[in-house]
C-alpha cells in the first residue's frame, strides 16, 4: 500500500534517507523491511522554538508494495505549423512563454517577439553593464529572453492559487529541466544560475512545435481597424498580422504604456511600492532566524535563512520584497540615467550576504500630499513619472556608471551620512549619500520607523553592519492595463489582450506564468466558440 506520512524531524535527521524509512516505520508500527521507498511531497522548516528547528515534511511512503518514483506529468505538444490561427505574443518572460506552450497545446500557432536578446546573448550585456556601466536598454535585467526572473533569482513562491494551479506551472519547469524539490519546498527556488538552461529548452520545444520566437524585435505600433487589432508594427519597420495579441511585456516597458496612452488606449494608474535593497551579512540573519548563541554557526543541514517583514507606518505598509538569502544586488536599471537595483541568488544561496527590497507602498494620494513633488497626477502615467523621478535622483546621487547611493541603516534612521560603508555585493559599487536626497520624505520617513520596528522584533536587523542601497523601485508596474473578466480582452480594443506584470494582474514568476495560461485558455474559447 501507499501512505501519506507527516514527520517532524531534526535537520539532520530529515537528510537521512536511513533514518526517515525508520520513523515511517515506527509510525504505523511495521518493520523497516516493509517500507520499500518513499518519496517528499512537502517540506517546510519551523524555527518558532529557541530551543530545537524542526524540518516538516509530508512523505509517500510505500509499505509492502514495490517502490514507484514519482511520476512527473508529462506534457504533449502538438505540431502547430500548420495551424490556422495566429497569435502574437510580445514579451519573452514567464508570462509569454507559458501562454506560447498553453496555446500550442489548443493546436494554436504562437509567435513571440522579444525585444531583447536569447538568454546567452544577454548574459554578455549583463557583464558590461555590472563592469562597465554601460546599459543597453534592450537587453539588460528586465529585458531579454525570460524576463526580469531569469537573471533575478528564479524565486517560485506565490500565494496565488485563486489565478491558477501553481502545481502544473511547477511541473512544467521540471518538465523542462528544473530540480525537483521545486516540487517539495515550501518557498521554492530555481536559481539565476540555472534558469537559462530551462528557457533555452522551453523555446526549444516551441519552435520545434513550429512556433516562433524573434529576439531583438521591439513592438512600436499597433496596426488597428477602427477598435480591432489586426497587427502589430516593429521597430525595423516590420509588419506583423496575426488574430489576436498578447501584451506580455512585463513592468518596466515604460514605452508600451506611453505607446497606449498615446493612441487613447485605456490605461490606469496603479499603486505600487518603492524603496532600498538592504543587505546584511548571511551570519546576521541566520543568527537572528535560527535563534544562533553568539559567535554559533548555522547547522549545515539547515539552508541560509530567509525573512519575510512588514509594518503598518501612518496607514502604509512597510514590507520586505523579493527576500535574497545568500544573494547578490545587481543594477535593474532599463534606461542610462535611471538607477534601479533588485536582488538575486545562485542555487545554492552560498554568498556571504542576505538582501531583500524594503519598500514603501505609493498610491496617487501620496504624490497628492507631498507639495514638493512635481508630478502631473491627473494622467494614468502619473505614478510611472514619479517612479523615474526617484531613479533618476538615485542615479544623480550616485555619481554616475549605476555606482548605486548608500547609507548604513542606524546612519539613514539618525539622519547621518555614513563616513564609510560596509562590505557589499553590489557590483558597480558604493556611493555614500543622504538618501533623504533621493527618496520623498512620504518613503524616508516610513521606512526609518519600519526599520526600528523591525529591530525590535528581529534581532540585530536594526544594525550599522547593514546597508541600504537606492532605489528598488521596480516592484510592480504602475500601471494596469484595464481587461474584461471574462473574455480578458481590453475593454475597447478587440483582440487585445493584457497580461500578467506590466499589466497589472501578476507579482512573480510562477503568477505570470499562470496568468500567461490564463489568457491562451481565453484565446482558445474564443476561437472553439467561434
Amino acid at each position: 500500500m501507499q501512505k501519506k506520512i507527516t514527520l517532524q524531524l531534526t535537520p539532520s535527521e530529515a537528510a537521512n534517507h536511513a533514518i526517515i524509512t525508520s520513523y515511517i516505520a515506527a509510525t504505523i508500527g511495521v518493520n523497516e523491511n516493509a517500507v520499500t521507498g518513499f518519496y517528499t511531497l512537502k517540506q517546510n522548516i519551523d524555527a518558532r522554538s529557541r530551543k530545537q528547528i524542526w524540518i516538516n515534511i509530508t512523505v509517500n511512503a510505500f509499505i509492502n508494495d514495490p517502490f514507484i518514483e514519482r511520476e512527473i506529468e508529462k506534457n504533449i505538444f502538438p505540431d502547430v505549423h500548420q495551424s490556422n490561427k495566429k497569435i502574437i505574443i510580445v514579451g519573452a518572460g514567464p508570462a509569454g512563454i507559458f501562454a506560447a506552450l498553453k496555446l500550442i497545446q489548443h493546436g494554436i500557432k504562437p509567435i513571440i517577439i522579444e525585444r531583447g536578446k536569447d538568454v546567452r546573448s544577454r548574459r554578455r550585456d549583463l557583464a558590461t553593464l555590472n563592469k562597465e556601466g554601460i546599459i543597453n536598454p534592450e537587453s539588460n535585467y528586465c529585458f531579454g529572453e525570460g524576463g526580469a526572473g531569469t537573471y533575478s533569482d528564479g524565486k517560485l513562491y506565490t500565494r496565488s492559487n485563486k489565478r491558477g494551479d501553481i502545481n502544473r506551472i511547477l511541473n512544467l519547469f521540471v518538465q523542462f529541466g528544473a530540480d525537483e524539490n521545486i516540487l517539495v519546498e515550501a518557498h521554492p527556488h530555481i536559481g539565476t544560475n540555472k534558469l537559462p538552461h530551462i528557457i533555452t529548452a522551453m523555446r526549444k520545444q516551441m519552435i520545434d512545435c513550429g512556433g516562433e520566437v524573434l529576439f531583438e524585435k521591439k513592438l512600436t505600433d499597433f496596426i488597428m481597424d477602427n477598435n480591432e487589432l489586426k497587427g502589430i508594427i516593429t521597430a525595423d519597420g516590420d509588419k506583423l498580422f496575426a488574430d489576436a495579441v498578447i501584451v506580455a511585456t512585463g513592468h518596466s516597458a515604460r514605452d508600451i504604456f506611453e505607446l497606449l496612452y498615446k493612441k487613447n488606449i485605456l490605461i490606469e494608474a496603479k499603486p505600487f511600492a518603492l524603496g532600498v535593497r538592504i543587505e546584511h551579512p548571511q551570519e546576521v540573519i541566520d543568527a537572528a532566524q535560527y535563534h544562533l548563541a553568539e559567535q554559533c554557526t548555522r547547522d549545515k543541514f539547515l539552508p541560509p535563512a530567509a525573512y519575510s517583514l512588514v509594518e503598518q507606518v501612518q496607514d502604509k505598509g512597510v514590507f520586505s520584497f523579493c527576500m535574497c538569502p545568500g544573494g547578490i544586488i545587481a543594477p535593474a536599471s532599463t534606461n542610462q540615467h535611471e538607477l534601479v537595483v533588485n536582488g538575486w541568488s545562485p542555487s545554492k544561496r552560498n554568498n556571504p550576504f542576505a538582501n531583500s527590497g524594503m519598500v514603501v507602498s505609493v498610491a496617487i494620494e501620496d504624490i497628492l500630499q507631498d507639495k514638493k513633488l512635481k508630478v502631473e497626477h491627473t494622467s494614468p502615467l502619473a505614478l510611472m513619472k514619479f517612479q523615474k523621478m526617484v531613479e533618476e535622483k538615485a542615479y544623480q546621487a550616485g555619481g554616475g556608471k549605476f555606482v548605486a547611493p548608500a547609507q548604513r541603516v542606524v546612519d539613514f534612521c539618525t539622519n547621518k551620512i555614513s563616513t564609510n560603508l560596509p562590505s557589499c555585493s553590489y557590483l558597480p559599487g558604493l556611493n555614500s549619500a543622504d538618501l533623504k536626497t533621493v527618496l520623498p520624505a512620504f518613503i524616508y520617513s516610513r521606512l526609518q520607523q519600519g526599520l526600528q520596528a523591525f529591530g525590535k522584533r528581529m534581532k540585530g536587523y536594526y544594525t550599522n553592519e547593514a546597508v541600504l542601497v537606492a532605489t528598488e523601485s521596480r516592484t510592480s508596474s504602475p500601471i494596469r492595463i484595464p481587461r474584461n473578466a471574462e473574455t480578458l480582452q481590453h475593454p475597447q480594443i478587440k483582440n487585445l489582450y493584457p497580461c500578467a506584470e506590466g499589466a497589472g494582474y501578476a507579482g512573480g514568476i510562477v503568477s505570470a506564468a499562470m496568468d500567461g495560461e490564463k489568457v491562451a485558455n481565453a484565446i482558445a474559447a474564443f476561437y472553439y466558440k467561434s
